[in-house]
């Protein structure tokens, strides 16, 4: 029996479901929907230690680093995940935030197994993704000691990146080597072991908070608006013209205008109306205020009062 993995939360026998195999339909997803009903609060309490993983990931990304999720299974799943939604929502570098699954994309669909005990995977990151001190590792693994995983934050530590770990059991191996842990325990599983459960939802509940908190310090919302994003299709294309609309008050027609005219950037047709800068000096005043709309009108008004 290892040990390790005995004592931990996410492997316990959940008291609260023993006869869920008894139940019908509505039983057992009152059962499930109960349990789910702890990882809000449990995330909740983790609140302090995911403030100290936004800014140390805010710091190393507004200079220029990089994040990096690693997690195997349903961890990895989620990482990659999180991290393939940065570029159309704030368009960002796809470099800047990334995620990487134990055994490679195949593992997104198919398991792959042993591919989270692969030590030497874990610590060949390092040099297949040229992480520096710069960067960020983000390990993820519910139980907190996935060897995949804790030797690619080990060796992520050696270079002198920094480290933040997200698991959901106390005294975890994981945080044991990391600058800061982020551990909602949300208790046993409804079937045992079954982590893509309650364990994989405050996961996802925590990545979302560290990437929105994160893009929204590096400026790239205005008020709650989704200013950045990438009007790749139809979709997007009608949600940049009512955010425009949202912001500015024109109709919808002057806003499709506007993003023609700013190059299909939100930001940019937002600054334009507002302030009747045309878009060249947009693009130049925008670039001076590290991205920031807010900060852009109001030095645009300065120099106007001059």
């Amino acid at each position: 029996m290892d040990n390790y993995l005995h004592k931990l939360t996410t492997e316990e026998v959940n008291q609260q479901t023993l006869n869920i195999d008894e139940c019908n339909t509505q039983e057992i997803l009152l059962l499930i929907n109960e349990q789910d009903s702890i990882v809000p609060s449990a995330v909740r309490r983790e609140i302090p230690n995911i403030a100290r993983a936004v800014d140390i990931i805010y710091e190393s990304l507004k200079n220029g680093g990089r994040m990096f999720y690693v997690g195997a299974g349903t961890s990895g799943r989620l990482g990659v995940l999180d991290a393939s939604e940065c570029p159309p929502t704030y368009s960002t570098d796809p470099e800047m935030v990334q995620g990487i699954i134990a055994g490679g994309d195949v593992a997104l669909r198919t398991a792959v197994e042993g591919a989270e005990d692969d030590e030497a995977a874990g610590a060949e990151l390092i040099d297949q993704y040229q992480i520096t001190n710069k960067d960020v590792i983000v390990g993820i693994t519910a139980s907190g000691g996935a060897p995949f995983v804790l030797s690619a934050v080990n060796a992520a530590k050696k270079i002198g990146a920094s480290t933040v770990g997200v698991t959901n059991n106390g005294e975890s191996k994981l945080s044991k080597i990391c600058d800061v842990c982020i551990a909602p325990i949300v208790g046993p599983e409804v079937i045992i072991g079954s982590t893509r459960m309650k364990a994989g939802t405050a996961q996802k509940l925590v990545l979302n908070m560290l990437t929105t908190s994160v893009m929204i310090k590096l400026g790239k919302v205005y008020g709650n608006l989704m200013v950045d994003l990438k009007p790749t299709n139809q979709k997007l294309r009608d949600r940049a013209r009512r955010i425009i609309c949202h912001a500015t008050g024109v109709d919808y027609e002057t806003a499709a205008e506007y993003l023609q005219k700013a190059e299909d950037n939100t930001k940019l047709a937002i600054l334009m109306i507002k302030t009747g800068v045309q878009l060249d000096e947009g693009k130049q005043i925008l670039q001076e205020q590290g991205g920031r709309l807010k900060d852009a009108i109001a030095a645009i008004k300065m120099t106007k009062c001059l």
